[in-house]
């Protein structure tokens, strides 16, 4: 059986339905035969490690721990949803508190018994700030840690292929960039459809009107299937954020917008969707092109995720930002 490495993966919050789903998907995509799932709910995880051994992969290597330093120890990868779930009637936001704590401990994890990790993926929400709490506290490189912002892209694409009813694969280069979150900045400069630009199509092909309602589809999307299932998404963020640390261990591309630590004269100190690519060598990111009103709405988004970052700095869970580098020096 040939993987795309023999290095370790942990999964943190392997219990649930997303960290369950994910070590399921790392299996069939043949990552790496060494696979260890982690959650401090022990009877929960082993049910989850029982059902996975019965669905007799061969060649993996899969343990299970609710030991945190026997998890991390010698991980190179490592993937997180071990926040609490949102449920019907909040936003992503109103995790903030409880979310930001176990994201604070888990980068103090990582820096303590995996400081050689090479990368970090952080999808429990608010995935903007719980990925730049993991950041500030595991001491690692910007480049090391993503998070999870992509579902925000993937739903734009489902949304125009059933508007125009064409196939998902005619729709190319969805974006939404900024929080993942209610506040996101959608992007239409950047869509294709069936080789058309959506900007052109907008007005004449597609109302005005339409579109407004489907990009507020697009921002309600996690709510929906909420809505629908009594529960919040779990096969979506499990398949996207294995896709992304498959990337980072030299797999097939990353074709949609991770979150990452940005540095930028306009957008600092804030983890957040820009374009990015996500390699062996970490996480890169450019610059944002879009038109006035799009990146009105990206300055928008980046205000509204500083309100938030300033809360939890209110909170006392993270410092000012003018101490981060004594926790963190490779932040600046």
């Amino acid at each position: 059986m040939e993987f795309l490495t023999n290095e370790k993966l942990t999964i943190v919050g392997a219990a649930g339905m997303i960290g369950s789903n994910m070590a399921q998907t790392a299996m069939m995509m043949h990552l790496t035969p060494n696979i260890c799932l982690y959650d401090p709910f022990a009877p929960a995880l082993e049910g989850v490690a029982e059902e996975l051994y019965h669905c007799a992969f061969e060649g993996v290597n899969l343990t299970f721990t609710s030991d945190i330093a026997e998890a991390l120890t010698g991980a190179s990868y490592v993937v997180s949803s071990g926040g609490a779930a949102r449920k019907a009637g909040m936003t992503r936001e109103d995790l903030l508190k409880g979310n930001a704590e176990i994201a604070a401990q888990f980068g103090k994890d990582l820096r303590k018994y995996c400081p050689d990790v090479k990368h970090v993926v952080v999808i429990f929400n608010p995935a903007d700030i719980t990925g730049l709490i993991t950041l500030l506290y595991s001491g690692l490189k910007p480049s090391q840690v993503t998070t999870l912002a992509a579902l925000d892209s993937t739903r734009l694409r489902s949304e125009l292929a059933k508007y125009f009813k064409i196939s998902p694969d005619a729709i190319r280069n969805c974006r939404t960039y900024g929080g993942h979150g209610e506040q996101m900045a959608v992007y239409a400069s950047t869509t294709m459809v069936s080789d058309k630009p959506l900007s052109e199509l907008i007005g004449t092909e597609m109302p005005v009107e339409d579109w407004q309602a489907l990009r507020q589809r697009v921002i309600q999307g996690g709510k929906n299937i909420i809505d629908l299932r009594s529960r919040s998404s779990f096969q979506s963020p499990a398949y996207v954020s294995i896709c992304m640390i498959a990337a980072a261990m030299g797999g097939r591309k990353f074709d949609y917008p991770a979150g990452v630590y940005v540095s930028t004269p306009e957008f600092d100190h804030i983890v957040m969707a820009m374009e990015s690519t996500i390699s062996r060598d970490g996480v890169s990111y450019t610059t944002v092109e879009g038109t006035p009103e799009e990146h009105a709405a990206l300055a928008e988004s980046y205000r509204h995720l500083c309100t938030l970052r300033d809360e939890v700095i209110g909170m006392g869970i993270i410092p000012a930002i003018s101490e981060w580098s004594t926790i963190n020096p490779n932040l600046k």
